[in-house]
């Protein structure tokens, strides 16, 4: 079963963002080897595989609540190139990340903001301003 999942969380991770697993994965193996598994295994391999919603809505989610938390900007970065690689366009994701200073605060979805930027602009993005 776990060579399933981690295969099955592999796929999806290659759809989404498959350098910044690879950059996260050489840094647990020197501390934490079995923690870049369980990654690929429980998130990716039988959360993101689950049916009833497909991966677009699943990062665009992700990419609100890593927003939200306020101190997880490299993971936030990884998502919001993750949500560009599943299909999803600049002004969804500026949308998500506006939306959530209604509950998380303004200066959150300011950082959200400046994240989702320094994304687009590092793949060469178009984006509404």
């Amino acid at each position: 079963m776990s060579d399933d999942r981690y295969q099955i969380g592999m796929e999806n991770l290659k759809k989404m963002n498959p350098d910044s697993y690879r950059d996260l994965e050489k840094l647990l193996n020197s501390i934490a080897p079995d923690m870049a598994r369980y990654i690929a295994e429980f998130p990716y391999g039988d959360i993101y595989s689950r049916p009833g919603l497909d991966l677009k809505t699943r990062e665009l989610v992700t990419v609100a609540s890593v927003t939200t938390m306020g101190c997880a900007q490299a993971q936030l970065k990884s998502h919001i190139h993750g949500a560009l690689n599943v299909g999803c366009t600049p002004r969804e994701i500026i949308e998500v990340i506006i939306q959530m200073a209604v509950y998380a605060g303004f200066p959150i979805s300011i950082n959200g903001l400046i994240a989702a930027k320094e994304v687009f602009e590092e793949r060469n993005e178009e984006f509404e301003k």
